[in-house]
């Protein structure tokens, strides 16, 4: 079964039900569904929690789910030993609907995508300060998530940015930046093979576009690249991948600029590097808008693309979950085509083991880094 269930499959309670509320969800005959959080204002106004009869949502529950998330990061991928900042709970992917954590050293940030997962925040943080005793706990309710589900939790004063490690490399993380939970963790290991690839071609010209806290610039540096231009739109971002470059001792020029403008005078003036990254924001939420992204994302790949030399690397990226990795793929044919460029693509990858996803929830499977060549 689905974990989430949409308003208009559910008959509306006939007793007042306070959004998130724990019920018990039967089908229209009578048949035991499942234990989860209703909310009749939401879209999805039902996140199941459990499909098995005997099992009760309640403190111990949500200590299970959250002992059994952690075990498989600490001791089935051993991700202590490679890095001290990874996600902890990935929402349907860790059986917990509407919340995600991410660990940053000794700060757990934890963000509220449902109002039943609010409600429950004292079982919630009892239950991570029982995994990591000496922690600090950051929560906030997501923007977009709050005006749906009906619930407010305004940040509390953020703590300061701390600086992690991941595979020997260092970044500064800012706790309660507009950018989510601060960091990214997700594209951690294609960072890692990203870096292994410029080593291997020894790329020395590297382009990192919407390079956000600078990740692929810095792994870049770090292998061998020494001509490194990274450019973002966000000014906190620009702000913090310089910083993050700096702390590597990687050298890089960093433009806070619109990657269109700047792509089309970069081409013009026959600018060429021997590795691009392009690694936009998520472009919607809504299946209904698809269409608009893939045409955001064809022109932004075709630009880029005509800025990498041939035989050249290239690493393009889609964190938008409703666009299908068949899609992208076929985006990226149509921007080679339009491009005049011949791409040969070497892998896809996802998120990391921290970013775990059901079969039944495709859609949370929402990553897609395409490793390419470009002839």
């Amino acid at each position: 079964v689905h974990p989430l269930i949409f308003q208009k499959m559910v008959e509306r309670p006939r007793e007042r039900i306070v959004p998130g509320d724990l019920v018990e969800v039967l089908s229209v005959d009578g048949e035991f569904i499942g234990r989860g959080m209703l909310n009749m204002q939401a879209p999805m106004a039902i996140r199941l929690l459990t499909e098995k009869e005997d099992e009760i949502v309640d403190a111990q529950f949500i200590a299970e789910r959250i002992a059994d998330a952690v075990r498989l990061r600490r001791t089935i991928y051993g991700l202590d030993a490679v890095t001290d900042a990874y996600r902890v709970i990935h929402a349907e992917g860790d059986g917990l609907s509407g919340l995600i954590v991410d660990r940053f050293g000794d700060v757990l940030v934890v963000a509220f995508y449902a109002a039943g997962m609010w409600r429950m925040q004292h079982w919630i943080f009892d239950a991570l300060l029982t995994q990591f005793p000496d922690s600090q706990i950051f929560a906030f309710g997501d923007d977009n998530a709050q005006k749906q589900e009906g619930f407010d939790c305004p940040p509390g004063k953020p703590p300061k940015p701390v600086i992690i490690t991941e595979h020997g490399v260092k970044f500064h993380v800012p706790i309660g930046g507009k950018h989510k939970t601060g960091f990214f963790c997700d594209q951690r290991d294609n960072r890692q093979r990203w870096g292994e690839l410029i080593k291997a071609t020894k790329s020395t010209s590297m382009l990192d576009l919407c390079c956000n806290s600078g990740g692929f610039a810095v792994y870049s540096g770090v292998n061998g690249a020494t001509d490194i231009t990274a450019v973002d739109l966000d000014e906190e971002a620009v702000e913090f991948a310089t910083r993050n470059l700096r702390l590597n001792d990687v050298k890089a020029k960093v433009a806070q600029a619109d990657i269109f403008p700047w792509l089309r005078e970069a081409q013009e003036a026959g600018k060429r590097w021997d590795a691009v990254v392009l690694d936009p924001a998520k472009m919607t939420r809504a299946r209904d808008e698809v269409i608009d992204a893939l045409k955001k994302y064809l022109d932004m790949n075709k630009l880029a693309l005509s800025v990498v030399k041939p035989g050249g690397l290239f690493l393009t990226c889609s964190c938008t979950g409703v666009v299908s990795e068949e899609q992208f793929l076929d985006m990226l044919r149509r921007a080679a085509f339009y491009a005049g460029r011949e791409v040969q693509v070497l892998e896809v990858r996802g998120a990391g083991p921290d970013h775990p996803w059901l079969a039944q929830v495709n859609e949370s499977r929402y990553l897609k880094s395409v490793f390419c060549r470009v002839l």
